[in-house]
């Protein structure tokens, strides 16, 4: 039976299911964490007809108490945890004089307060344990203020990577890494039915290398950084952006 375990939130679809699979691939026993159970339910049934390498977990990000019964669940059931990939995340493309203030909060509690609350929880877990590796999903957004997102999810995504080096710089001492990736656009469908056909183009010829990004080169990054081995890397950013964004 594979040894490391990984909890991976909003791994229903998109991105976070592509890490998922991505994961288990690489031999990671995988928790799909999401608020859509059944679809998180479709995943671990995919990658684990009897759910023992992987399994569903009903988890909304924004509740401090849901990431605690993940950890207990993935406990009860693994009798460990190595590596929590925070990834759930909402944006809806508005103009930023347009945003509301329910919008506004719906984005920084699902993107930027779950990355809290999941720090919190398995930055805990895994300081106690002596060894841990914690990686975000941000994105490019959060560095250059975003060109197909809204102005909440580029704030929420910024703070993510503030999050990250905080979060990094306190749990060194005690064997756990905290890194952050920030991909730009990737050719995933949640990409291609959010953005308009024609700001999608737009967006794609602005790009260096004229190609939306791959989502399962981004999941290699989370898998490499999720590695026993990758002690010496903490508080890092890992861009993933096809040029957009150099520095």
């Amino acid at each position: 039976m594979p040894d490391r375990v990984v909890l991976v939130t909003g791994a229903a679809r998109g991105l976070g299911a592509v890490i998922a699979r991505r994961f288990h691939e690489s031999g990671y026993r995988v928790a799909i964490g999401d608020i859509a159970f059944n679809a998180a339910q479709d995943l671990a049934s995919e990658l684990s007809a009897d759910h023992s390498t992987a399994f569903a977990l009903n988890l909304d990000v924004t509740s401090k108490a849901d990431f605690e019964a993940a950890r207990d669940a993935i406990l009860n059931k693994w009798q460990r945890i190595d590596a929590l990939i925070n990834n759930a995340g909402a944006s809806k493309v508005v103009p930023v004089m347009e945003i509301t203030a329910e919008q506004f909060d719906h984005v920084i509690q699902v993107n930027l307060r779950s990355v809290l609350f999941g720090c919190q929880v398995f930055g805990q877990h895994f300081a106690d344990a002596g060894a841990g590796r914690i990686v975000n999903i941000a994105s490019l957004a959060g560095q250059n203020g975003g060109s197909a997102t809204g102005a909440h999810y580029a704030a929420s995504k910024g703070g993510v990577i503030t999050l990250t080096k905080v979060f990094a710089r306190d749990l060194a001492s005690r064997g756990v890494t905290v890194n952050a990736i920030s991909p730009g656009p990737m050719d995933l469908a949640v990409v291609h039915e959010s953005v308009p056909a024609d700001k999608l183009n737009a967006l794609i010829a602005s790009i260096p290398g004229a190609r939306l990004g791959s989502a399962d080169y981004v999941a290699d990054v989370a898998v490499t950084l999720a590695a026993e081995n990758a002690y010496f890397a903490n508080g890092a950013c890992w861009d993933v952006n096809g040029g957009l964004f150099m520095r």
